[in-house]
């Protein structure tokens, strides 16, 4: 699997698991404020966050623990 499509898979995960927090949030607590575009954009912000940092983050990890 290529560096890319790792992060790429990372930043899905991350988006998904932001969206099924905003849900628990609406369940729990009652209204959030967000509507629905803005917690899909949102999402897609977290998601671009998290593909960034994954894809930083993943040689370093790779080589850690090797001597």
């Amino acid at each position: 699997m290529t560096r890319t499509r790792s992060a790429l898979l990372w930043g899905v995960v991350g988006a998904l698991a932001f969206l099924v927090l905003v849900q628990a949030y609406r369940l729990i607590a009652g209204s959030l404020g967000l509507d629905l575009l803005s917690g899909a954009l949102l999402a897609l912000l977290v998601g671009a966050v998290v593909t960034a940092i994954a894809y930083v983050a993943e040689p370093r990890l790779a080589t850690k623990g090797r001597t």
